[in-house]
């Protein structure tokens, strides 16, 4: 996919984060839609991957370490065809297959169930030593979720392991559910926190496809450890009642704010039809 591609698939990622969440009246659209470029570029770009053959042996593996913005991860699962779109609408809906949280069991191209912050990136970590011969291993991780201890512990074992083949994403959009994470408990400086653990770190935007290519471009060429891309990012991105507001972490609009959400994101799709 070009550019252009990527930022129209994005935008359309970004209309069914806002679908699911607003037609499960819950969920978490704030950190979903700052990471749907993200969640775009891995998987219609960078991962080797088969909608039709989800569980194939050789696949790349990717863990939403912060589990709870599933609807950003089912969005992006079903613009690539691992399942219908009209399906976001069933999100935590009674029997519906897409819950709250990532389940491995039920839902095809979830790799692992997640949800419990901290712990995705030890999963990780486990598939990227299991795999270090024949694939890649990725994981999404909030900013506010790396005050959790255990996302050290696992950082400490990749680096003691050499996983070149393991790629950390860290969606810095600096707002969690009580507010700004510099306020709450701050991480900062991330990127010496990870440098200090023996990651190769790359600092981008992460809603800037170039910034995005060129640092997944350059992961690829480590080796010897694993890296971390700092991700700087939008909360609530393309929304714009939802920008940088911590308060959209995890509330559902209502039928007046979904139907200026979806305006929002229409005249973003106009814009892109004209570049």
């Amino acid at each position: 996919m070009n550019k252009l591609e990527l930022m129209k698939t994005a935008n359309e990622v970004r209309k069914g984060i806002v679908t699911a969440v607003h037609s499960a009246k819950a969920g978490h659209p704030g950190g979903s839609l700052s990471a749907a470029d993200i969640f775009t570029y891995l998987y219609f770009e960078e991962m080797n991957i088969d909608p039709k053959e989800p569980k194939k042996a050789d696949r790349d593996r990717f863990v939403l370490s912060k589990g709870h913005t599933a609807p950003g991860l089912y969005s992006v699962l079903a613009q690539r065809g691992y399942f219908p779109v009209e399906d976001l609408k069933t999100l935590r809906h009674t029997g519906s297959y897409l819950q709250g949280h990532p389940d491995m069991k039920h839902i095809p191209g979830v790799d692992m169930s997640s949800g419990s912050l901290g712990q995705g990136i030890s999963a990780a970590v486990g598939m990227a030593i299991a795999g270090k011969l024949d694939n890649a291993d990725y994981t999404l991780l909030g900013d506010g979720e790396i005050q959790e201890g255990q996302v050290w512990e696992a950082a400490m074992l990749a680096a003691h392991k050499k996983l070149d083949n393991l790629v950390v994403i860290v969606d810095n959009n600096n707002l969690q559910i009580d507010g700004a994470i510099d306020e709450v408990n701050s991480p900062y400086p991330i990127d010496k926190k990870f440098e200090a653990f023996n990651f190769h770190v790359i600092n981008i935007d992460g809603n800037d496809f170039d910034q995005i290519d060129a640092a997944f471009k350059e992961a690829k060429t480590v080796k010897g450890c694993p890296t971390a891309i700092i991700a700087k990012t939008i909360k609530g991105k393309d929304v714009s009642f939802m920008e940088n507001q911590a308060g959209w972490h995890g509330k559902a609009p209502n039928d007046e704010e979904y139907a200026v959400a979806m305006a929002d994101l229409e005249k973003v799709g106009e814009a892109l039809c004209q570049m």
